[in-house]
């Protein structure tokens, strides 16, 4: 098969499209003949300098397409089945092999590049809003890099729920894009003095939940804008400004800092339960998925700089 690999880390250039041997089923798990990759934030992190589990090394949480082989154990899955999977490496390529445990079953006539970007970015924001985030109708939420993959579905599912939504983004045009999804407030976080802007926007209170994905200077800043028994959330980080959080700055206002990783807990029936519910809800038009662009697989370097550039309203995907 076909793939994009790198054999060291490093800058999107790393990647050389090569012929690599197929994947094999392991017990527990199926083999997917790949239609649509959902480049995640972590591939980048994970190109640019993350763990190589092989070499070479193919990286990529998730894809979907259709099952082409069924390992030992497996009963609740079929040759055939068109599903989306995710596994910690492997979707950058023409064949990828995931647990069944972390696949789920896409209806008759669902677009598969659609679906393909649902479980991570729709999963990671409803756990940081409800789960972890405990988001009540009629609060305030904050999310960061609203006009990424987790931040759309953020901004969505928060609206759904009755909440008043601000989000960030890097330029005034991206925030324009996300009106549409339910955002009430915009704030562009290239210019200074946006912490004073959110609490504008909150008449001097601040958020009650604020969902951060950046993390460094800018996760301080979310706790900033936190008002009186805000929750923050902190869910990975986008690799900019790292430097120590002083947590002592959250006693002052009662206020609580939680750290979330669906990966920690995706195998489980809650999860997987709650995924199911997300795919189903994109599949009939509840909850939308916005593409900003595609990129053929053998073009992965070029995709994953335009990724990189902060420049994408929604996401990016493969196709091989």
């Amino acid at each position: 098969m076909k793939a994009a690999v790198y054999y060291e880390t490093g800058a999107p250039d790393v990647f050389r499209y090569e012929d690599v041997p197929d994947p094999a089923p392991f017990p527990g798990s199926v083999v997917i003949d790949v239609e649509a990759i959902s480049i995640e934030g972590g591939d980048t992190l994970n190109r640019l300098g993350g763990e190589m589990a092989t070499t070479p090394h193919i990286v990529g949480y998730q894809a979907a397409g259709t099952i082409r082989e069924v390992g030992d154990g497996v009963t609740d899955r079929e040759i055939g089945q068109r599903v989306v999977g995710t596994m910690l490496w492997g979707s950058h390529a023409e064949r990828f092999v995931v647990p069944a445990a972390t696949t789920w079953v896409l209806p008759d006539g669902a677009d598969v590049v659609t679906c393909a970007c649902v479980p991570v970015a729709f999963g990671t924001a409803d756990d940081c809003l409800f789960e972890f985030g405990h988001l009540q109708p009629g609060e305030t939420v904050l999310i960061q890099a609203g006009a990424g993959g987790v931040g759309l579905a953020a901004i969505q599912l928060a609206k759904r729920a009755g909440a008043t939504v601000l989000a960030t983004a890097s330029s005034d045009e991206r925030l324009e894009r996300l009106r549409e999804f339910g955002l009430d407030h915009g704030i562009n976080y290239a210019q200074p003095g946006w912490v004073d802007e959110v609490r504008t926007h909150t008449d001097g209170r601040g958020v009650d939940l604020a969902v951060d994905s950046v993390g460094g200077k800018v996760l301080q800043g979310s706790i900033a804008c936190l008002a009186s028994r805000g929750r923050a959330i902190t869910v990975g980080r986008a690799g900019r400004d790292p430097q120590p959080l002083d947590v002592s700055v959250l006693s002052a206002g009662n206020q609580s800092l939680t750290g979330v990783f669906l990966g920690a807990e995706i195998g489980t029936e809650r999860a997987r339960t709650m995924i199911a519910r997300l795919v189903d809800d994109v599949v009939a038009g509840r909850l939308r998925v916005l593409v900003d662009r595609t990129y053929p697989l053998a073009e992965a370097a070029a995709a994953h700089a335009f990724l990189e550039s902060r420049q994408a309203v929604g996401r990016v995907v493969l196709l091989p």
